[in-house]
């Protein structure tokens, strides 16, 4: 944050706008809770601005699904305000009126511009205060200006701005302004408010247009500037499914971008999908296709090979987590080693140096440094001490029908392969599981525990079966 945001972020309060339905979407989902890069659209505008303001700061105008937004984003620290029917942007602002009345500034943003940066709202911000605006626009040049705004200022190399024309209305000279308006705006707040209620709703749509305070206070020979983005990115929103994936595309490329900058690489990062929020270690090693999804963080060294997907987990340094895994919530120390074809199911910690092989699968399992379970096996509900060997086809029977149980095993123990281990139940340390065992009791210290039918062995008998059964 700059010093001068951080002298003057007192006054200065930021509305997002988030109440429409977003109908071109054709979905029943609300618009801002449609996900890009792992998260509701939505919450990139709130994170991005909580850099800027305090979060009892941000005011989020809801309406089309209220609660469900609320939900979704509640945990965020943000207040709310209601906009029951949605009567255009500037309806939205006239429902905020009262609570950002105690503001000197407000900054208006839209919950379904997620790619905007906190440099380019600080740069907004900055600008308006030194050009003592009214209205500062933030403004754009795509390379295609096609259907948005254009911004007409009063003279080439000036920051006031003229008026902005609608595409429907520009004249042949002004459609070749390539600069657009970006519906992101920074308002004195008195200004605002004196001039609110004059926004009128002759148009197609009967809505109350913010872009109109534009030509209201330039009327009232109030200053009226604007200011171009960086990048045109930035400012695009989602009106269809295929701008929404668009933006998810650009985002996970620039998460990438980010990582390998910092010293990960990531073959093909293409073929990958890393979400906003995941955090790599240099010199990790990312191959195609792989998902890292919400708050993955990954430690220097690893290797995370193709096909796997991992959510929500914190995996330690120098990992190995191979082709075909599923990982979700769940913590991985140093030196750990998954798969190929491993499940981690949430409430899953391997300590250091553990093995996790083929065909395995584990669920609130805690498993101790240096234990093994290299194939076929479950382990629900389940704790394993350090250096134990868990065989092949081992597993933990933690579920009667009616509620789970916690099977525990010891330092130093081996689970003979094709093993059931009924819940609950305890195994202590340095204790052998003979192989085929069902064990159901307890197992001392050092004790062997065999738990299988004896073995008969009849000579001879295929021989006969067979001679009974052959054609007369």
């Amino acid at each position: 944050m700059s010093q001068a945001m951080s002298d003057s972020e007192k006054n200065l309060a930021v509305v997002i706008m988030a109440a429409g339905k977003g109908t071109r979407l054709k979905s029943k989902r609300p618009k801002v809770l449609h996900e890009i890069g792992g998260k509701p659209l939505l919450s990139h505008v709130i994170a991005t601005a909580a850099k800027v303001v305090a979060p009892e700061d941000i005011y989020v105008v809801i309406g089309h699904e209220a609660e469900r937004v609320r939900a979704a984003v509640s945990a965020s620290g943000v207040r709310f305000v209601d906009q029951p029917e949605q009567h255009g942007t500037g309806h939205a602002i006239q429902c905020a009126s009262q609570a950002i009345a105690g503001y000197q500034n407000v900054l208006i943003l839209s919950g379904d511009v997620p790619l905007i940066r906190t440099e380019t709202i600080e740069c907004v911000w900055n600008f308006h205060q030194a050009e003592h605006a009214a209205m500062t626009i933030l403004t754009a040049a795509p390379e295609d200006p096609t259907g948005y705004g254009r911004i007409v200022r009063k003279a080439a190399d000036s920051p006031e701005v003229a008026a902005i024309v609608e595409q429907r209305s520009l004249t042949p000279e002004q459609e070749k302004i390539g600069e657009i308006n970006s519906g992101i705006y920074a308002f004195e707040t008195a200004s605002l408010l004196k001039h609110l209620d004059k926004l009128a709703n002759s148009n197609a749509h009967r809505e109350y247009y913010l872009t109109d305070m534009a030509a209201i206070l330039g009327s009232a020979a109030e200053r009226v500037v604007a200011v171009e983005a960086a990048e045109a990115v930035e400012v695009l929103g989602a009106n269809t499914i295929a701008e929404l994936v668009a933006l998810d595309a650009t985002l996970r490329a620039k998460t990438a971008a980010r990582l390998m900058a910092a010293g990960v690489t990531i073959f093909r990062p293409e073929t990958c999908m890393i979400d906003a929020e995941v955090d790599i270690e240099p010199d990790t090693v990312i191959e195609p296709f792989v998902q890292l999804r919400g708050r993955t963080r990954i430690g220097a060294d690893s290797t995370i090979r193709s096909y796997t997907v991992i959510d929500n987990c914190t995996l330690g340094n120098d990992v190995l987590v191979r082709q075909n895994c599923v990982l979700a919530d769940s913590t991985i120390a140093d030196g750990v080693r998954i798969g190929p074809f491993a499940h981690l199911r949430p409430g899953s910690e391997l300590g250091e140096n553990v093995h996790v092989g083929n065909f395995v699968e584990t669920k609130k399992a805690r498993l101790g440094k240096g234990a093994k379970a290299n194939h076929l096996t479950y382990l629900g509900d389940a704790e394993v001490g350090a250096g134990t060997n868990i065989g092949a086809g081992v597993i933990t029977c933690n579920y009667d029908g009616v509620d789970k149980h916690v099977t525990r095993i010891g330092k130093d123990v081996f689970v003979g392969s094709d093993s059931t281990l009924v819940a609950p139940i305890s195994v202590e340390d340095s204790a052998y599981i003979g192989a085929g065992s069902c064990i159901t009791k307890n197992v001392p210290k050092g004790a062997l525990a065999i738990g299988r039918s004896r073995q008969v062995t009849i000579e001879g008998w295929a021989e006969k079966r067979r001679s009974r059964q052959a054609p007369k």
